[in-house]
């Protein structure tokens, strides 16, 4: 590839440091296939990520409409052209793909395809996805490539695609595998910790609004038993029906708002926690506050880290504290950033709590905190309310 221009080195770099930025698969997929179209000069690309029942589970285009995706249809299968990727395991270069025997199953509303480059991707030995390539476009004002730089013969009003596009999109597609399995370990990690966030939110249920609901049926026993011979205490145990059940309410509520998926990598660390704690403040009965001010976007781990401890913070105050108002804020500090959860509510002793093995959720803050190389800091006494501060260095 000495031949290509310095800006085509750039274009390069350009497109390794873009795939390395993302996480999420879908934008992975997408980043890789717009510099894979950039890069070689085609019409279209694609990147098709098998599943295992003869299919694609996700499959990604560029240089298609919204309109003519649309009206193709479902996302395709396994077979023909497709399938050589997936299967035979080696590159296809074609200079009029609908020549190859190989071609066909195509939907009508397709747009024609002519000459053709398409590699499979490979983590090892096993093939975790397909690249795919079509209608290479000639810039205004270049000549066409002189037929012996390429095995691929020219196709007319093309240039087709060459022997150094074949390796430029081998050396693509090296670095498309790693940030796909970097995609594919992070989905991983966040279905497990949406498991533990699950288990640990079944447990809760059941201490609070299983207790609750227990409550409840007693105290509506008790009424039915009273309603005839005491129909005063009656009156009163009904009223204390109706405040157990919008206890359990409130606390039914808050899970639903836990089990949402949190999006900080759509909306960020501040959107986030705002938009939780208006849904929290109009759930319960207590007055929940934020305030977020000169933040700036912390690496990703962080920002989880200052969110969990937000939200157990948050669950202390609101299901054990009974507190009336609670006070969210997150500041710059330094090149960090700086959590702050104040209450007040029943308050307690850090030392006794200690001592007597319960943790309020204090162990799993500090774990938090300490696996981003921060500091957390707990102030609070019978009858004081309760500060929670989370310190954490800038990235």
């Amino acid at each position: 590839m000495s031949h290509r221009p310095r800006s085509g080195l750039t274009a390069v770099s350009s497109a390794l440091l873009a795939m390395s930025r993302h996480l999420e698969m879908r934008d992975v997929l997408k980043t890789i296939v717009v510099s894979a179209r950039e890069l070689l000069d085609a019409q279209y690309a694609a990147l098709g990520v098998p599943d295992d029942h003869g299919g694609f589970a996700q499959f990604v285009v560029d240089g298609v409409s919204d309109a003519q995706w649309k009206a193709i249809g479902p996302l395709p299968r396994q077979h023909g052209i497709l399938a050589a990727m997936l299967h035979e395991a080696r590159p296809e270069r074609l200079s009029d793909v609908r020549e190859d025997p190989r071609f066909g199953g195509w939907p009508d509303a397709h747009p024609d395809l002519v000459d053709f480059l398409g590699l499979p991707i490979r983590d090892g030995d096993e093939i975790i996805g397909a690249l795919f390539l079509a209608n290479k476009l000639r810039p205004a004002g270049e000549h066409p490539p002189h037929p012996s730089q390429s095995s691929c013969p020219q196709p007319e009003g093309g240039c087709g695609f060459t022997q150094e596009d074949e390796e430029l999109l081998a050396l693509l597609a090296q670095h498309a595998a790693i940030a796909l399995t970097n995609a594919r370990l992070y989905e991983r990690s966040r279905e497990l910790t949406i498991a533990e966030e699950r288990s640990r939110l079944a447990h809760e249920l059941h201490d609070a609004v299983s207790q609750k609901l227990f409550s409840l049926r007693l105290t509506a026993q008790a009424a039915t038993a009273l309603v005839d011979r005491d129909p005063a205490r009656a009156k009163t145990e009904l009223h204390q029906v109706a405040a157990l059940a919008a206890e359990a309410a409130d606390e039914l509520r808050a899970a639903v708002v836990e089990l949402r998926p949190a999006a900080l990598d759509e909306d960020g660390l501040i959107a986030t926690l705002r938009t939780q704690i208006q849904v929290l403040d109009r759930a319960h009965t207590a007055r929940v506050t934020f305030t977020g001010t000169g933040y700036r976007a912390l690496p990703a781990a962080q920002e989880e880290a200052v969110l969990r401890v937000a939200q157990e913070a948050l669950h202390n105050a609101l299901r054990h504290a009974h507190a009336e108002r609670v006070d969210v804020s997150v500041a710059r500090r330094g090149p960090g950033a700086v959590l702050r959860v104040g209450d007040d509510g029943d308050g307690f002793d850090p030392a006794a709590v200690r001592r007597a093995g319960r943790h309020l959720g204090l162990v799993s803050m500090r774990d938090r905190a300490s696996g981003v190389g921060g500091t957390l800091t707990v102030e609070s006494a019978p009858g004081k309310g309760t500060v929670i501060e989370l310190e954490v260095p800038g990235g």
